[in-house]
């Protein structure tokens, strides 16, 4: 939808573009034709040209006002021939001064004022110092120099101008890709944003089902080999399901934090979240110490989510092992505490290493969400075997 909407825009700015240039050509030419109808019944009270001429002459004095839009510096060029044939081939009327009808001069200093805005600098100096000496070469005493420093100002303008319209021009551009460049980081953050919801939900309850096809089993009076077969069968489905989940969350990881504008757990379904997690067959004990003081969504989120994840790996990484929660509410932070001893023999997940829990979505998205209410969080294996996870967090960022 994004780019059909671009795509719209494109076509949009082209048709006015094209639009702008039409109207354009046609107000050149309208101009040209006007001046050129000055120019041919005028040219006998200023020179003396005969009748069959008079066309050809007013044409080499206004047509190049036609390239003023295209080839400024090639109108300026055959405008400023004109302007050094003419006052040499043909004799001034009497009571007539300058060397050229007013309507070429017109001409000649739009195109000077078009070479300043469009051409190439060493261009503009070429045309500038040109023009200069074309006019005190054939206007008569000191107004040649006059009309110098008069083209001088007009060049001198036409730069300004050009500066002008090209810092705008970089201006837009300028905008227009910092625009982009939030789009970029907005799709970069929504994806990291899912990957961190999928993780935390998806991923903790396909360990659950892990856990809990391990530990039926065990649970479940009665079991024939069959039915163990089958449970067995079911947790190496869950465990490849939840390897092609962490695949795909490779794939949507970025940086950059999204602000939760959803509805989201908090620390009130904390205690649905220890109950699960028992029910699942974890061997789970907790501990609240102090009073729970009130806190903003987002730390009672950040809480949430990392003793959900914390709880999630300990299963997935550690079945069958004891696992401690412990939170600690102080007047101005709250500490979570996730701990468990080593995995239970012929119980460790094989698909990933104990040691290697460090890496990936889990224990990185844990330290993001903590960073960003202002909080710390290590995480780190025990020295007699096992894993522990520690927060601690500000209870008042965000309230």
């Amino acid at each position: 939808m994004g780019e059909v909407k671009e795509l719209a825009k494109s076509g949009v700015r082209t048709a006015g573009r094209l639009g702008r240039g039409r109207w354009s050509v046609i107000t050149v030419v309208t101009v040209t034709l006007i001046l050129y109808a000055i120019a041919w019944p005028t040219l006998p009270l200023t020179h003396d040209v005969s009748p069959p001429l008079l066309p050809l002459i007013s044409g080499m004095a206004v047509f190049p006002f036609l390239l003023v839009l295209v080839r400024p510096a090639l109108g300026w060029a055959v405008a400023a021939a004109a302007g050094l044939v003419i006052p040499i081939a043909f004799d001034l009327v009497p009571g007539y001064d300058y060397p050229w009808q007013v309507v070429h001069i017109m001409v000649m200093l739009a195109l000077v004022f078009a070479v300043a805005i469009r051409e190439e600098i060493r261009i503009v100096l070429v045309v500038w110092v040109s023009t200069v000496l074309l006019f005190a070469a054939f206007v008569p005493g000191s107004d040649g120099w006059g009309w110098g420093i008069g083209i001088s100002a007009l060049v001198v303008f036409g730069l300004l101008v050009r500066w002008l319209v090209i810092s705008r021009r970089q201006l837009a551009q300028q905008e227009e890709a910092s625009e982009l460049e939030r789009a970029r980081r907005a799709i970069l953050e929504e994806k990291a944003h899912i990957a961190r919801d999928l993780h935390d939900i998806v991923a903790h309850h396909m360990s659950m089902i892990v856990v809990q096809a391990q530990s039926a089993p065990y649970r479940l009076p009665d079991v024939n080999d069959d039915v163990r077969a089958e449970f067995d069968a079911l947790g190496a489905t869950a465990r490849e399901a939840l390897n092609e989940v962490r695949t795909l969350l490779g794939v949507l990881r970025s940086d950059g934090q999204l602000p939760e504008h959803e509805p989201q757990p908090d620390i009130d379904r904390i205690g649905e979240l220890f109950e699960s997690s028992r029910r699942a067959g974890m061997a789970l004990e907790t501990e609240t110490v102090g009073v729970p003081a009130p806190v903003s969504d987002g730390v009672g989120l950040t809480v949430y989510r990392i003793l959900q994840e914390s709880l999630a790996n300990a299963a997935r990484h550690a079945p069958g092992t004891r696992v401690s929660a412990r939170l600690q509410w102080e007047p101005a932070t709250v500490t979570v505490e996730v701990t468990n001893g080593p995995a239970s023999p012929g119980q460790v997940d094989t698909t990933v290493r104990q040691s290697d829990r460090s890496g990936g979505n889990g224990i990185l998205g844990m330290v993001e969400r903590a960073s960003v209410v202002g909080g710390q969080l290590v995480a780190h294996p025990r020295p007699g075997g096992g894993f522990e996870v520690r927060a601690v967090l500000p209870v008042l960022t965000g309230a």
